[in-house]
Parts: C-alpha cells; structure tokens; sequence
C-alpha cells in the first residue's frame, strides 16, 4: 500500500547512534544547514542528507549517503530543535526511527519503535524538543478492509533522543489505558504552536482541523472542530502563534484562521487562491512570508502575510515560481531563512529557490533542481553553526 501522496496524487490526476556522537569533522564553513530528504521507492527507503550552501543555495550530497530509512515507504521526517535527533516514519511498517547526528551531518540509527495503530502520515517535535508528536491512518483495530478514525501517538523524547516513556522504551505517553489519543478519519497534517500550548491536526476525510490543548504529560485534550474547504491536506501556523493556514487540494485555495488565545478557532473571511493541487504549506522562520507548493502545476505560490490580520496576498510580481514535476513537500531552511526547497515526487529532485528577505519574493538558484533517490516524499533541515532568526512582532 502506498502513503497519503499517492492517494492524493490518484485523486489530482482525474481533477505526497549515540555511540558515534565523537566523530568526525565539521562540515565546510559555508555550510548553514543539513537537509534531510526521504525517498519511498525502494525498500528499505531511503534518506539523501545534503549540505546547504550559504553562498549560493546549492546542495551537496554527504559522500556516505543516501542512508536507510529502517523501513518502507518514509513519507516524513522531522528534528529536534538543538538539531541533534532527526525522526522518520515509515508508513508501510508502521514504525518511527530515531537518529542521531554528527558534527559533519551524517546519521547514526539508534532504536526502532513500533507504532500502535497503523499507516503514519505525519509527525512534528514541540518547541522544546520534548515530545514527538505521530498522526497514524487508523487507530488499532481499524485498517483498510475496516476502516475508521485515525490516531495520534505521543512519543517523549529523552535527553539522549530516544523514544519513549522512562527513555528509549518506545511507550508512548498513556490517554487512560490506551496508548494513543483519538482523532477524525485520515489525519494528514499535524502542527504545534511555537508557544508549545495547543496542537492542531488535519482530518482529510472529515475536512476538518481539531484543535487540541497541550497538558503536562505532552499528552493532549480536545478543544474543538472547525470545517475546512473540501480535501484539505496540510497546514502550517506563524511563529507569533496567531495565524494557521490550511491547504485544500480540491478548491485549489488555502484556508486561513485566526487562532484565539485559549487556541481555539476563527476562521478568515474569505480563502486566498492558490495554483493546482496545493499539497505543501511552510510560513518562513520570521513570520513574513507564506509558500503553497502545488502539485499539478509544479509550482510555489508565494505570499505576504498581513501582520495585523493574517491574510494572505500573493507577491507582487512573483506570485508563482516554477519547480520540478510533482512538488509534495516544502521548506524554508532554519539557519537563515534564505532558501525555499521542495522534494518533488515524479520528478525524483529536490528542488532550491533563493528567498528575497526584503519582499519574499523567488528566484533561481543555480543547478536546482538537485538529484534525489526515487519518489522522494518530505524533507526536514538542522542547522549548522550559530544563526538568530529575528520572528516578527505582532502588530496592535
């Protein structure tokens, strides 16, 4: 079987060790950041780890990679904030694999653990690098011959990067007697707040985003449903914890809502529209800037974020940036906020953009699009050496 992006592309078609912590050598000075990059085609899948370069943008492939993903069909990766432990779901095992890195980038498996339901989707790390958060297809004793609601697995990370309740067990934080926390039919998308207070998923099948306060234990309590464009598929929030943005891959439009201070609800006035299939949404580390990578029109819309409230305009002279065929996954590099980069599925690439700082907008960066392993499907990046991104303030 494979993951949500093939559904999902079906569907656009008729209408994506700790004990080597001593190691080796830095990476080159021009480095800012590591970009990690999953692929699904073979078996076990595969990571590509890349050195992103200051300069220019480019992308170097660490020598020793690409690097097994421990299972089959890697559909997301994720890091912790200090950028020590990057994650990996593999949707076919239903398994998360926890990493460690080296100083040069490369990756050292640690433990494998197996998830309580089936078919992950999505995965992030709070703020605080405390708690991985996993979103699964089905809850245990739902699959596709019977299907139903999905799951989301809470995972404590430990000082070491293991997994698990007590550290490196693989037990997830409890809801009762269960190990996982219910949600609608086919989670996708799931998102924490900057402020590490309220956790938000997206539920494909019931076009809906949930809202959920964060409690103590890392585990979560409901606070509400709001209805969402018709397939909606992913979903991104700004850094000053007021605004979310949603995809809906069958209007072609993005979604926006304003999110209250107890983390519930309101959504915009109006959607803002997007080019074909949008399946990808990033808000760069400043709060600036928004960018849709669309599927079908192997593209990036761009837009300027009103700081006062929320909306989205597209960028004035630059709304769209072609990329390469079939982009399902996108990123603005941490380091400095200078490089978009999108995984592009059918075209087996990745594909970088220079980001302008001053108006948003997109332009080339050279050799892009860059070699990937077959069908990549998401990327994550840490980054390299000491940056300070300034987030924007909100605006009275």
């Amino acid at each position: 079987m494979k993951f949500r992006k093939l559904g999902r592309i079906a569907l656009a078609s008729v209408a994506s060790v700790a004990a080597a912590m001593g190691m080796t050598a830095c990476a080159p000075s021009n480095t800012i950041d590591f970009l990690y990059v999953t692929s699904s085609a073979r078996n076990p899948g595969q990571i590509d780890a890349y050195l992103v370069d200051s300069m220019a943008g480019a992308l170097e492939e660490l020598p020793d990679g690409p690097y097994p993903s421990g299972g089959r069909n890697p559909v997301a990766d994720a890091t912790t904030p200090n950028g020590k432990y990057p994650y990996v779901i593999n949707h076919d095992d239903n398994t998360v694999v926890d990493y460690a890195t080296g100083t040069d980038g490369k990756l050292y498996p640690q433990r494998t653990c197996n998830l309580p339901g089936s078919y992950p989707m999505q995965l992030t790390v709070n703020p605080a690098g405390t708690f991985l958060y996993i979103v699964e297809t089905y809850a245990p004793n739902y699959s596709t011959n019977v299907p139903g609601p999905g799951a989301l697995v809470v995972m404590p990370i430990g000082v070491d990067g293991l997994l698990g309740v007590g550290g490196g067990t693989c037990i997830p934080v409890p809801n009762g007697e269960n190990q996982f926390f219910p949600l609608g039919n086919n989670p996708v998308g799931v998102n924490v707040l900057k402020n590490g207070k309220y956790l938000y998923v997206v539920n494909e099948n019931d076009a809906t985003i949930a809202a959920y306060q964060i409690t103590a234990s890392g585990g979560v309590s409901p606070l509400g449903t709001y209805p969402v464009g018709v397939l909606p598929n992913a979903l991104a929030s700004d850094p000053t914890n007021r605004f979310m943005y949603v995809t809906d891959g069958a209007s072609n439009q993005l979604v926006g809502f304003l999110i209250q201070t107890d983390g519930t609800l309101l959504v915009m006035q109006l959607p803002f529209a997007t080019d074909q299939f949008p399946d990808a949404v990033t808000v760069e580390p400043r709060g600036y800037y928004l960018y849709v990578a669309n599927y079908n029109s192997n593209d990036i819309s761009s837009y300027d974020i009103d700081l006062s409230t929320g909306n989205a305009t597209q960028t004035s002279g630059s709304g769209t940036y072609a990329v390469d065929t079939g982009p399902d996954c996108i990123l603005v590099e941490p380091s400095e906020a200078r490089y978009v980069y999108t995984t592009n599925y059918l075209g087996d690439t990745v594909s970088g953009v220079a980001l302008n700082p001053d108006t948003g907008a997109l332009s080339a960066v050279e050799n892009s699009p860059f070699k990937a392993q077959p069908q990549p499907t998401c990327e994550a990046a840490i980054t390299h050496g000491n940056h300070a991104i300034s987030v924007v303030q909100p605006v009275p």
